[in-house]
C-alpha cells in the first residue's frame, strides 16, 4: 500500500530534521532482513540514540536537500534505511556492523563530518572499537605503570620483612 502526499510530507520533515540534528548517519540496504531481526536492531540502536529511518531514494534526496546535503541516493543499491548517531558518531556503523555478521544488513554509505563517505570508509569505521572500549583501554593504559610500581614497592617490602 502507498503512502499519502501527507504521510510522505511526514517522512521528509523527520528525514530532514534528522540530517541536521545527526552527528553521522549510516545507509545500510536492508533487503533481505526478516522484520524481528530489524525490529531488534531497531531497539538496539534506540538504546543507543541512533534513529534509524527507512524510506524511499526519491524521498532521502529531497530530505537531504533541504536539510543542505548534495547528495544523489538513487546511485545507492538496495532498499535504503538510515540511521543516524544523535550522541556518538560511531554507534551506527558499529551496531549496523555488527548486525551484518548474522542478518542480510550491510552498510553502503554515509555522512560522516559532513561529507559523504564510501562503503569501505564505513566498513572500516564499523570495525574500530567502541566509544567505550576505547576509554577502557586509555584507562588501563593511565592505570597501567601505577600498578606496576605498586608491585614493585609490594615486593621489595615482602623481600624486606623476608630477609629480617
Amino acid at each position: 500500500m502507498s503512502k499519502t502526499r501527507a504521510q510522505k510530507n511526514e517522512t521528509i520533515e523527520q528525514l530532514t530534521k534528522a540530517f541536521k540534528a545527526g552527528k553521522s548517519a549510516m545507509f545500510t540496504d536492508y533487503q533481505g532482513m526478516t522484520v524481528q531481526k530489524l525490529s531488534a536492531l531497531r531497539k538496539q540502536m534506540h538504546a543507543s540514540n541512533v534513529e534509524y529511518i527507512v524510506a524511499k531514494k526519491t524521498l532521502l534526496n529531497i530530505a537531504a536537500k533541504q536539510a543542505g546535503f548534495d547528495l544523489n541516493f538513487k546511485s545507492l543499491p538496495g532498499m535504503l534505511g538510515a540511521a543516524f548517531a544523535m550522541e556518538d558518531e560511531m554507534a551506527p556503523a558499529k551496531l549496523i556492523g555488527d548486525a551484518g555478521k548474522d542478518a542480510p544488513i550491510k552498510l553502503i554509505g554515509g555522512l560522516f563530518e559532513g561529507k559523504f563517505v564510501d562503503q569501505a570508509f564505513v566498513i572500516a569505521l564499523s570495525k574500530l572499537p567502541s566509544r567505550d572500549q576505547l576509554i577502557g583501554q586509555l584507562l588501563s593504559v593511565f592505570n597501567g605503570p601505577t600498578a606496576a610500581f605498586v608491585r614493585a614497592l609490594n615486593a621489595h617490602q615482602e623481600k624486606m620483612t623476608v630477609s629480617s
